[in-house]
């Protein structure tokens, strides 16, 4: 099973990203939102690993999490905010 609750595509470019970081299964459940802007580049294949993460959040179930974090994820205005807030843009 995915650790990748939702994801999309934003439309300049960069991918928005629920995952899971607790053990499936485990309660409560905890995610992470996370925007990867090099998901499509030669470069983050190679390296791999995960993008610094905007908002972690903590529920009783997956789609809970979902549930909460779904508005954030999907307003690029909101990410742009969280970018900026995290000194990532």
């Amino acid at each position: 099973m995915s650790d990748i609750l939702y994801e999309r595509t934003t439309a300049k470019g960069p991918v928005v990203r629920m995952r899971r970081v607790s053990i499936t299964g485990e309660r409560p459940v905890r995610a992470v939102l996370e925007v990867d802007r090099r998901s499509m580049s030669p470069r983050a294949a190679a390296r791999g690993g995960n993008p610094p993460s905007l908002v972690t959040i903590e529920g009783e179930s997956e789609p809970a999490v979902v549930a909460s974090l779904l508005p954030t994820a999907q307003d690029d205005d909101a990410i742009d905010r969280l970018l900026a807030q995290s000194g990532e843009r």
